[in-house]
């Protein structure tokens, strides 16, 4: 993705628009940042199905996260909930970076499959096989 280190929505919403072309046919996954870039996406445009990793609602009081404009205006839920056939959250209780009370929201108000683990951080692995299964399963879904 473009703009990586502060993942503006103003580069990253077109981005997805306009160059990976994410329509009623994608999948998207996003990790963090890209949790929230796609939150802000489907509130907007239809795709498939998202899975969301570690999202999170508020820019947990970093100016980094404040540059980057997901959270200077209302989630809007009922819109992510219509625009997508399938939501997924991944989120761990131990993750270092987000606390659980903002996955939480997501779950909260979105009501996805969650996958909720007490031992994973930030998923800042190598490999993570427990997305495999919900990948191959919402692609069978398309």
């Amino acid at each position: 993705m473009p703009d990586p280190d502060v993942a503006r929505e103003s580069i990253w919403i077109p981005f997805m628009r306009d160059e990976m072309h994410c329509d009623e046919q994608t999948l998207i996954i996003g990790d963090c940042s890209g949790a929230e870039a796609t939150m802000r996406y489907v509130e907007s445009y239809k795709v498939h199905s998202i899975i969301l990793v570690s999202p999170c609602v508020t820019d947990l009081g970093e100016e980094n996260e404040k540059l980057s404009g997901y959270y200077d205006r209302p989630w809007e839920w009922a819109k992510m909930r219509s625009n997508t056939q399938s939501i997924t959250v991944f989120g761990s209780t131990d993750d270092p970076y987000i606390k659980w009370a903002e996955m939480q929201e997501v779950v909260d108000n979105l009501n996805p499959e969650l996958h909720k683990f007490h031992d994973q951080g930030h998923f800042e692995v190598q490999t993570f096989p427990e997305l495999i299964p919900v990948v191959k399963r919402r692609l069978n879904s398309t």
